[in-house]
């Protein structure tokens, strides 16, 4: 058996596989709920409704696809110039730290000058984090998979650091958090009395922006060059090297949106479990997405509702909500063989 590459796909093998991997995924799903005692159309049916049978649900859903959706473009920008960061949760937390760091009250701003500013501010501390391993990899050949993966673990070490030390709130009655974000760097609900926040409309504006940069730009051209092959492009005259650090810059800056926006939109402070592994679920959402920025807002919600209706399902017909778990980990599998009989087909020597 041989993997034989498809010069010209035509749309049914662009996008058969695809579907079939998230038909399986829905299979293995209906088993294992089978297997906990469950009905699977009772289980799929009280996830649907957990997730968007109320607008409280509707809104919490939307909520918690938030940070997936920066997460999810941060990975998808990455992936598409072959830059294989797997390191968006430490992104995420640099941001979240510079938010704490100067939303506390050390610029006492306007909400019209100050989230502008921590938003940027966020932004390029999520940069830096992942220019750091796209330079090793540039300059010494070092693995960008290890170092940014590696890279999540200090960072978080760095966050309890803080937490225990400069950015601990002394009114927190020792609890590892910092003092809360002044009135004027939080971002603003979207519906009053509800946790939904303008975090969410800045995840679409950035999906959008991340396409207009792929399918408009010039660097967009060239990323995608890069990513389909670094030599080919080097010889054509692009630029490899620049165009990788151009790019980490973006995929971090992105992935540290996420952390600005829970510290900013949601939290209000920074603690050590801001985040229930975003970083690492934007490699799924990004991968469900094809890398494509605007199917990175339908895998989020996607990924979103079902985190969401599983505590409602779970609470209803007695299926653990781990059924959630293993539906993404399925998703993330089929949807990697799907992509890979989108490029090839299996030939028998």
């Amino acid at each position: 058996m041989r993997l034989e590459p498809i010069a010209n796909p035509t749309v049914l093998r662009r996008y058969g596989p695809p579907v079939t991997a998230i038909a399986a995924t829905f299979l293995v799903a209906a088993i294992l709920a089978l297997i906990a005692g469950g009905d699977p159309f009772a289980v799929f049916g009280q996830i649907v409704k957990g997730a968007v049978g109320s607008k409280f649900a509707l809104l919490e859903t939307l909520n918690r696809a938030t940070p997936l959706i920066f997460t999810g473009l941060a990975v998808a920008v990455a992936f598409r110039a072959k830059l294989w960061n797997i390191g968006a949760e430490a992104q995420l937390y640099a941001g979240a730290v510079m938010t704490a760091v100067l939303g506390t009250g050390m610029l006492g701003w306007p909400p019209a000058l100050l989230l502008p500013t921590l938003a940027i501010a966020a932004m390029l501390a999520g940069a830096l984090v992942l220019l750091i391993p796209a330079v090793l990899k540039v300059r010494l050949g070092v693995d960008e998979v290890v170092t940014t993966l590696l890279f999540n673990f200090i960072f978080l070490l760095f966050v309890s650091y803080l937490l225990e030390g400069p950015l601990k709130d002394p009114m927190g009655m020792g609890w590892p958090k910092s003092p809360r974000l002044i009135p004027e760097a939080r971002l603003p609900r979207i519906v009053e009395g509800l946790r939904l926040h303008w975090g969410f409309a800045l995840a679409l504006i950035a999906a959008v922006a991340v396409w207009i940069v792929n399918t408009r730009t010039t660097l967009g051209y060239e990323m995608r060059a890069v990513g389909q092959n670094a030599e080919a492009a080097r010889f054509a005259g692009i630029p490899v090297t620049r165009v990788i650090l151009k790019t980490a810059l973006l995929s971090g800056g992105l992935a540290a949106l996420a952390g600005f926006s829970e510290v900013a939109g949601l939290t209000g402070a920074l603690t050590l479990d801001l985040s229930p592994g975003y970083g690492y679920t934007g490699i799924v959402v990004a991968m469900l997405a094809l890398l494509h920025p605007l199917g990175v807002v339908a895998a989020a919600l996607f990924v979103a509702a079902i985190f969401v209706g599983a505590d409602s399902m779970s609470r209803a017909v007695g299926v653990p909500t781990y059924l959630a778990d293993i539906m993404l980990a399925s998703a993330l599998l089929f949807m990697v063989l799907a992509i890979l009989l989108t490029k090839f087909r299996v030939r028998r020597d």
